[in-house]
């Protein structure tokens, strides 16, 4: 069974979810970097979160992160890609909600990335749009 495509969208909004999915790309992608080195302030954060000063888990976690990033860039697996960048956006909430951070800048950041996340593939997707559509 194939999916129906929706007709394309109008070109400023399939400009705009590239836009949108290139931020998240590009921050994601750097973040995952920083945890590769990894770098003082990465190990020192995990610490503080109860995870341990740990480069294997920092180099894990950034390893993980630069996959599932690759997968959400990559149109044919970009679904896949953004479904388990929710689940690790998730964790990064738990994280946070389990050691009190400040809510509107540390707990929901996961939130605000993973709204930016599925907007632009919604608003690059036409097989999205079909699976999820929004009537008037």
């Amino acid at each position: 069974m194939s999916l129906i495509i929706e007709p394309e969208l109008p070109k400023p909004a399939r400009i705009t979810g590239r836009v949108m999915s290139g931020l998240v790309i590009l921050f994601l992608l750097f973040d995952g970097a920083m945890k590769l080195i990894p770098l003082p302030i990465v190990t020192e954060t995990m610490d503080k979160m109860g995870y341990g000063a740990s480069d294997a888990l920092a180099r894990s976690l950034g390893i993980i992160t630069i996959v599932c990033t690759l997968l959400y860039s990559v149109p044919p697996t970009s679904i896949l890609g953004a479904i388990l960048l929710t689940g690790y956006l998730g964790g990064a909430i738990a994280s946070h909600v389990r050691i009190d951070s400040p809510l509107f800048t540390h707990t929901l950041f996961g939130l605000y990335l993973g709204l930016l996340l599925w907007g632009g593939l919604y608003l690059r997707d036409g097989n999205l749009r079909a699976l999820i559509p929004f009537r008037r």
